[in-house]
């Protein structure tokens, strides 16, 4: 199969026909052998009846339906999962994207052996205070701390070898740092190609300014995870040792000193009238819990299960 093309949805029923007219007509003029793939993110409107009606009238239509809104990551972890195309294009269901792009995305995986490409709406129709903003200073803050020089991380329009998205776990909220999980497994040709971004047609966005602070706390906990993710003991063993022995020495320290002065008939304070006591001794009791807590994650991270975080309600033409 050529190209599966990856759609997470939630609330979208005025889209979704429109939508996938306009991505068969692409694929029709293209001769593409394709799947189209939807993900109903626990949707409280009439997009499921809708999904399920373009099903019946286009085989090529799957989709897979949650109990409940589990959020795009664990949709995209989902269809990831059921993709068979030889290039898997990710896009978003409110019209914003355009699949008249699609053709040279896959292009760039397919000949010029691309593992994932990702689109860059350089010109947005947002508004500039609520997203343009804050997203540039987003991206920024991304290139820096990643190493991947992409200009719009948060772009839902990608397009992947099928290698790529069967090597890589999307969970939590980490859906805007796949190219990041990606380098991190090994795929280190990444690329960028600028598209189309289209006003919004149909309802409102579901994300807020909320989704930036989750982003940035996001952002901190993949350097943590590609850096330390399978050696924390190099982390937390390290500042462990440290802060032990920083600790050990100064007690070390005071007790010497004070033999010194013990033996030599010198005026003297108790050991524990010094709060440099207090400190060295609270420096080694931090210190040891760090190395424990090493400790700790490399043992969880030797025993850890994989599980999926979202639980599937139904699913159509997925044979």
């Amino acid at each position: 199969m050529n190209i599966s093309v990856v759609i997470p949805l939630l609330n979208e029923e005025e889209s979704l026909s429109e939508l996938h007219s306009w991505i068969v007509q692409v694929m029709n003029k293209h001769n593409y052998n394709y799947e189209i793939i939807f993900i109903d993110d626990g949707s409280s409107d009439n997009s499921w009846n809708v999904i399920e009606s373009l099903t019946k009238q286009n085989s090529n239509v799957k989709a897979i339906r949650f109990l409940k809104n589990f959020g795009k990551s664990q949709a995209l972890h989902a269809g990831f999962a059921k993709a068979k195309g030889d290039v898997v294009v990710t896009m978003d269901a409110d019209l914003q994207d355009n699949p008249e792009e699609i053709p040279e995305l896959y292009d760039l995986i397919l000949n010029q052996n691309y593992d994932l490409v990702s689109g860059w709406k350089k010109k947005r129709y947002d508004s500039v205070v609520s997203k343009n903003l804050p997203s540039k200073l987003f991206n920024w803050a991304a290139r820096k701390t990643s190493g991947v020089q992409l200009n719009d991380f948060n772009c839902g329009l990608k397009a992947y070898k099928n290698l790529v998205i069967k090597n890589i776990e999307v969970s939590g909220e980490m859906h805007r740092y796949i190219p990041v999980l990606a380098k991190n497994a090994g795929f280190s040709k990444i690329g960028e190609k600028v598209v189309k971004h289209q006003a919004r047609k149909y309802g409102e966005t579901k994300f807020g300014m909320e989704r930036f602070i989750n982003g940035f706390l996001d952002l901190i906990t993949i350097w943590f995870l590609s850096r330390f993710g399978k050696r924390p003991m190099h982390l937390f063993g390290a500042w462990g040792v440290v802060m032990f022995l920083i600790g050990f020495s100064t007690s070390g320290y005071i007790g010497i000193s004070k033999l010194y002065r013990l033996y030599n008939d010198l005026p003297y304070d108790l050991v524990t009238n010094s709060p440099y006591f207090y400190i060295s001794l609270t420096t080694m009791i931090i210190g040891s819990q760090l190395f424990l807590a090493g400790f700790l994650g490399e043992i969880i991270l030797r025993n850890k299960e994989s599980n999926e975080n979202y639980k599937i309600s139904n699913e159509l033409n997925m044979n």
